[in-house]
């Protein structure tokens, strides 16, 4: 079998990496290796600056998985949060961490060890029909959200430079879809990585604004404050549904398996089965710690500074991202309206093709396509048309007369009736040992897993019924 002919920039594992993987495979089945204490020896030992560098470099899928997820869309969830209920939801931030970092952990291990993404391993082991069913929700759900979030790009931009908003949309679609089909995955993945550090801007923006004592807003971060009315509890569902998202597991997977092809661990692109080593795994794991840490620390943020500020000047309503941003400058300042406007555009070339790439990578899995950012558009051409496809109907809707936020509202109902079967689905392939075969899920995994199945699976009966109830 020969490899797959990639655009430039891929390669296959160098003949030394192959021996250092052999060596410490050996090493860790307990057998005896000769060059084990030269291999300790070469540990990094610098600077702060060379231990910052080895650290970043650990960063990948699960940070740029975790930035993506505060998407513009999100963004306006949050602000919404914030100037809604003030400092009252700040708890869920960090109640959900746990749940986001265990969940994203199956995923990227399912992709780790399989060398697969999510709907390849579904096909093949569980039911093609729930799988078909699960990837058109997920189809609706992303295009609707890659609409909100190019419009609230847009929208934002023409706030910051007086150009027609025709005009930024169509730069905006030209620079997000040049770089998904004609860069090479390692070039672009730095790409994605760096786009992810824009989003720095919403933890300086909290710093410019005047908060109450200190005390009182760590205390609202950690205490849960419960109000048992329609608009509180449905606001949870929301935040919820915006958190643990569908577009996430998948596009997660599937970056871990790229990764396996990338750092040398398969031979061949989309072939074989990855040779792993346990610090592969640990890195993962951190990789993700860290993600779903920096995720909810920015929504954090967001809440904060809108809770500070639009909650207690009386506006209680933010429909879009761009507004929110508007809304600030009155009471907050330029700097504040420039740093939430720059977090809109910046995380949203990283959000848009986050949701357009998970949506191609399940479809054509799902239906036996070639799926990857590392082949060219000739070998992989459906994929790259349903990027295209799903970018330019998102495009589209922006011109139906819908409002952004009536949009986002069922995207938000989708997501919430797909996460709950999704994560039943991908717990039990995280359990499988005839898919993982060592790697199955720790203990940890499948308790806060199954909990955040239960959880969910309130909150879709509570959007449901919200749903019905305003019909």
């Amino acid at each position: 079998m020969s490899p797959d002919r990639l655009r430039p920039g891929f390669f296959s594992p160098p003949a030394d990496l192959a021996a250092e993987l052999t060596n410490e495979s050996r090493t860790e089945k307990g057998q005896p290796m000769a060059d084990a204490a030269p291999m300790m020896s070469r540990r990094p030992r610098g600077s702060l600056r060379a231990r910052a560098s080895a650290a970043w470099r650990v960063l990948g899928p699960g940070f740029v998985t975790g930035s993506s997820d505060d998407d513009p869309s999100g963004i306006q969830t949050y602000s919404q949060t914030g100037a809604q209920f003030g400092y009252s939801q700040l708890w869920v931030a960090a109640w959900t961490y746990p749940f986001m970092v265990a969940i994203q952990e199956i995923c990227g291990r399912i992709g780790m060890v399989t060398g697969r993404g999510l709907a390849a391993v579904l096909r093949e082991h569980y039911s093609r029909s729930v799988l078909f069913v699960a990837v058109s929700l997920l189809m609706v759900a992303n295009i609707v959200n890659v609409g909100a979030d190019l419009g609230a790009m847009a929208a934002t931009g023409q706030m910051l430079v007086h150009v027609p908003f025709l005009a930024w949309l169509a730069v905006i679609v030209g620079i997000s879809l040049l770089l998904q089909i004609f860069v090479p995955y390692p070039a672009y993945a730095r790409f994605l990585k760096y786009a992810s550090l824009s989003l720095l801007a919403y933890v300086m923006a909290a710093f410019v604004i005047h908060h109450p004592w200190w005390p009182t807003v760590a205390v609202s971060a950690f205490v849960p404050h419960v109000e048992w009315s329609r608009d509180y509890v449905l606001n949870i569902v929301a935040v919820l549904g915006t958190t643990i998202t569908p577009y996430c597991f998948f596009w997660q997977a599937d970056q871990e398996a790229e990764e396996d092809y990338a750092q040398g661990r398969m031979r061949f692109y989309g072939k074989g089965v990855p040779v792993l080593r346990d610090r592969d795994i640990r890195n993962m794991r951190v990789d993700t710690t860290v993600g779903m840490g920096f995720s909810n620390l920015v929504q954090f943020f967001i809440i904060l500074t809108c809770a500070s500020t639009l909650h207690q000047a009386g506006v209680l309503s933010v429909d879009t991202p761009d507004q929110a941003a508007a809304a600030l400058r009155p009471l907050a300042g330029d700097l504040a309206f420039l740093l939430f406007a720059i977090g809109i555009i910046g995380v949203g070339f990283l959000a848009v093709p986050t949701l357009t790439g998970s949506a191609s990578y399940a479809l054509s899995e799902a239906l036996g396509w070639k799926a990857g950012l590392g082949y060219t558009f000739r070998q992989a051409r459906a994929f790259y048309v349903v990027i295209a496809l799903a970018t330019i109907v998102g495009v589209g809707l922006n011109f139906i007369g819908i409002p952004p936020f009536r949009m986002l509202y069922y995207a938000a109902a989708v997501n919430g009736v797909l996460a709950p079967p999704l994560m039943a689905l991908i717990t039990l392939v995280g359990n499988n040992r005839s898919i993982m075969g060592e790697r199955v899920n720790s203990r940890f995994a499948n308790v806060v897993g199954w909990a955040i199945v239960v959880i969910m699976g309130m909150c879709a009966v509570a959007l449901l019924g919200s749903l019905v109830a305003g019909a």
